[in-house]
């Protein structure tokens, strides 16, 4: 208990200085933050670049930040030709205001109608959903009523679109989007990159929504603002825990602004990660063939037994080391455990070295395990990983040099 006030102390005397010392930050969080007050919130935002090191620009950049998430919203969820009563100046058309011109016309198909793209917009969308319903399905959190619904959203007035889910028209999926888009991977690869339940949220009535639905309008926003990209399969899993610490902040003057503040740590993070989800760009440094070679070949100078072991049967890397390290391991251990993960993961300067130590400590203690199974034993093995305390694990991946 004295150890864990202690900690607490550190985390208060490093937020309450004018200029954050970045450095001691980093090697603070590294060591797990503590679950009170707003510290695993505000300590993402500061190593994900969301906020800078100087207090007093926070007020200011939250609140710019948040208003621009808001206009996104305006933007890009309502349906076209929408009004907003008691928004603004009364009720006007948040695009454009005066009337509806033929290429705002719902029947309207030409290439450059608002319809047009709304329409559109359900191939990605209908990915989206059925991705977000099925979220850490290990806890109840992502299907329970959020305190802070987004107001013109949920309150559809007769209106329907507003709400994503209620756009979505069950359809087979393109092949583009079974394959997913932009990542060059089998489809014998594809099955390894979600293992969750086939369990299905049900959205909220009107005036309320889900975690989930929250969740779904982040993607869908990323989405639309990144088109070169889009939404990725697997992306649900990288926004879930953000999300989690940002709507469970005990302060409820930030809780409330969970979304806007999720959508741009999201972002920031994807910056970093986008590699990992991109096909032209898995052999670049930050590729994720580039990062799971790197993980064989740590595994190869730690045990070569094991390394041998595993190449004899053919279980290459990507059995398994894809997802560990596409998702930063958000499938293969419980919310909270993941949590702790990230902290340590954001807090390195090198990002994604630890993480590669991580995954390599994985392996090496299942040492005797791995070497005493055969091929289909050992898939199972690495696909579902055994329960464990993380905090060994962590110590183990530290001790490797």
């Amino acid at each position: 208990m004295a150890m864990f006030k202690a900690r607490v102390k550190e985390f208060e005397d490093i937020f309450a200085q004018d200029v954050i010392d970045m450095k001691h930050l980093r090697q603070l969080t590294f060591n797990g933050v503590p679950d009170v007050q707003s510290f695993r919130a505000l300590s993402w935002k500061l190593l994900l670049g969301y906020l800078g090191p100087k207090r007093s620009s926070w007020a200011t950049t939250l609140s710019k930040k948040r208003a621009l998430y808001k206009q996104f919203i305006v933007e890009l969820v309502l349906p076209p030709g929408h009004t907003l009563n008691g928004e603004g100046d009364g009720a006007t058309d948040c695009r454009e205001s005066g009337g509806v011109g033929l290429q705002d016309h719902p029947l309207s198909e030409g290439p450059e109608s608002a319809w047009n793209t709304f329409f559109n917009d359900n191939e990605f969308l209908l990915q989206i959903d059925k991705d977000v319903r099925r979220l850490c399905p290990d806890i109840s959190f992502f299907q329970q009523p959020t305190e802070y619904p987004c107001d013109i959203v949920v309150h559809s007035e007769g209106e329907q679109g507003r709400r994503l889910h209620e756009r979505v028209v069950p359809s087979v999926l393109s092949s583009a989007n079974v394959e997913r888009k932009g990542l060059g991977m089998t489809k014998q690869q594809i099955n390894l990159i979600t293992k969750r339940s086939a369990e299905n949220y049900a959205a909220m009535e009107e005036g309320q929504e889900a975690h989930w639905e929250v969740v779904q309008r982040i993607l869908f926003l990323y989405a639309k603002l990144n088109p070169g990209q889009g939404y990725v399969q697997g992306m649900n899993e990288i926004v879930g825990p953000i999300y989690y610490v940002m709507a469970s902040n005990p302060d409820l003057s930030f809780r409330a602004h969970a979304e806007a503040d999720c959508f741009f740590c999201f972002t920031a993070l994807m910056g970093e990660i986008r590699d990992f989800f991109i096909k032209t760009l898995d052999d670049a440094e930050g590729g994720i063939r580039c990062m799971m070679a790197k993980l064989s070949n740590m595994l190869k100078s730690k045990d070569i037994g094991i390394y041998d072991h595993l190449r004899h049967q053919e279980l290459h890397p990507q059995y398994y080391s894809f997802r560990w390290l596409t998702l930063l391991l958000s499938q293969e251990f419980p919310l909270p455990d993941v949590v702790r993960i990230w902290d340590s993961v954001f807090s390195d300067e090198h990002r994604f070295d630890f993480l590669i130590k991580i995954c390599c400590s994985m392996i090496l203690m299942q040492r005797e395990a791995i070497l005493e199974n055969d091929f289909a034993s050992n898939v199972k093995l690495l696909q579902n990983y055994p329960p464990i305390d993380i905090n060994v694990v962590l110590t183990h991946a530290l001790s490797l040099a």
